[in-house]
């Protein structure tokens, strides 16, 4: 049990790469707190840890307001009294396409999940990790952030923000014993994958794999086993990493 009762909020926790960390972390002992707009989705996530003999709880969750990021981590303290582990792994694309034909609202959409949403969730949890004697926070980056794709400029914009966030966030917060490192995953069998893709078609599936040397795309349970090392005491020196889970794609 290599997360035996560490506390673990996982954001973006109803589905796709959030739902596998989220029982890949319960099968490890950890009590998780999943976290997701879509209160179904979650709720269904935590029934099935439950199912399988773990503990988790869910709260719906928009991690782009800081009142419910606020909420979010009281209703976690209220159930466990502490938190060990943050996952931001909460995001949104806009559809494959020229950068220029993105609206206003879908490129302010997308900052505020997949950025602004760290930095509440920091606000909130940092103080208590400093109580504590120390924390880990993992943020979910993407292979976009690495080396970029045309047709999703702002997108791979905002996940060059989540690793560079990462990077500084580990250097300021390691006197405090607190760990910060960063998922970068290829792209993957969840439910953004159309969007990454501009459609789901056989021929837009075999580019995408054609790209990556391993020849496959990314499961939820690939990311999964990544997260789980990182939250964990092996990985006790690992900080400021943008760990690449990618079949080779970034080389």
């Amino acid at each position: 049990m290599r997360l035996k009762d560490k506390v673990a909020v996982v954001t973006g926790g109803g589905s796709g790469f959030g739902e596998g960390i989220a029982r890949r972390y319960a099968e490890e002992g950890a009590k998780v707190v999943v976290s997701d707009i879509n209160e179904e989705g979650a709720r269904r996530v935590a029934g099935v840890i439950k199912q399988q003999g773990g503990n988790a709880i869910h709260v719906k969750t928009d991690v782009a307001k800081r009142a419910d990021v606020k909420a979010m981590v009281k209703a976690t303290l209220d159930a466990h009294g502490r938190i060990d582990i943050m996952v931001n792994n909460a995001g949104v694309t806009h559809r494959n396409q020229p950068m220029l034909d993105v609206p206003e609202e879908m490129f302010d959409k997308i900052f505020n999940v997949n950025v602004k949403a760290i930095y509440f969730a920091t606000l909130e949890v940092v103080p208590l990790f400093r109580k504590q004697g120390g924390g880990v926070i993992i943020n979910t980056a993407s292979t976009a952030g690495l080396r970029p794709r045309p047709g999703l400029t702002w997108y791979n914009a905002s996940k060059g923000a989540v690793i560079t966030m990462t990077k500084s966030m580990a250097v300021e917060l390691a006197p405090d014993k607190i760990r910060v490192n960063a998922l970068c995953p290829v792209a993957g069998e969840t439910a953004m994958l159309h969007e990454f893709m501009g459609g789901d078609t056989p021929e837009n599936r075999a580019k995408f794999k054609a790209s990556i040397p391993l020849g496959r795309l990314s499961t939820p349970e690939d990311i999964a086993n990544a997260a789980l090392y990182l939250a964990s005491d092996e990985a006790a020196l690992i900080t400021g990493v943008a760990f690449e889970i990618d079949g080779g794609r970034c080389i």
